[in-house]
């Protein structure tokens, strides 16, 4: 009994390790001016998911837009790098359409462990083309997906700020397509 509790404890004790690690790497990264980073990406595995938080430094013309079933629509604002090795997208959901739209369940993605915390952009993925990559969206310690959680249904006309975070393709890499079960896929560019 007390080896199976000393084995708990080491994992316990490793998960905290590496959340703490990612959360100074988080915090650390970038030096100052670096505002184009979702407040909500550190704290995700806090609060049981992220809430969409304000976009800041957002360009005036999107990346890419990704349409979506039933005028659902995706704007890529942002793809910024930072020294901690992730890569975090910035965007606007918007309901385009003349009637309240569900988020389709499909956007989560197909693994159990992202499905269970809800309807996310969890199924969210990065293609590094020329380096025959795909980079999945990133989970914190419990499996949470690190991106914008419990979203439910869109209103007509309304524009919900999301993110979604991925492990950096190599430095030299930097158009990337973004692709979104149920949604057009696109190129982006990722700076920093």
């Amino acid at each position: 009994m007390s080896i199976r509790f000393t084995a708990k404890a080491r994992r316990g004790m490793a998960a905290l390790i590496v959340a703490a690690g990612l959360a100074v790497g988080a915090a650390g990264c970038g030096g100052g001016g670096d505002d184009k980073r979702p407040e909500a990406t550190a704290s995700a595995s806090e609060d049981g998911g992220s809430e969409p938080s304000a976009q800041q430094g957002q360009s005036a013309a999107p990346l890419a837009e990704l349409r979506g079933t039933d005028g659902l629509l995706i704007q890529i604002v942002a793809a910024q790098r930072d020294s901690g090795g992730f890569v975090t997208v910035n965007g606007n959901l918007k309901n385009d359409g003349a009637e309240s739209v569900p988020i389709p369940a499909q956007v989560s993605g197909d693994e159990t462990e992202i499905i269970k915390h809800g309807i996310s952009l969890g199924g969210a993925t990065l293609v590094d083309s020329k380096g025959k990559k795909r980079y999945y969206v990133l989970r914190d310690t419990e499996g949470r997906p690190l991106t914008t959680t419990g979203l439910g249904t869109v209103d007509a006309g309304q524009t919900i700020p999301v993110f979604m975070q991925f492990p950096s393709p190599p430095a030299n890499v930097t158009d990337v397509s973004l692709q979104l079960p149920t949604f057009s896929s696109g190129t982006i560019k990722i700076s920093g």
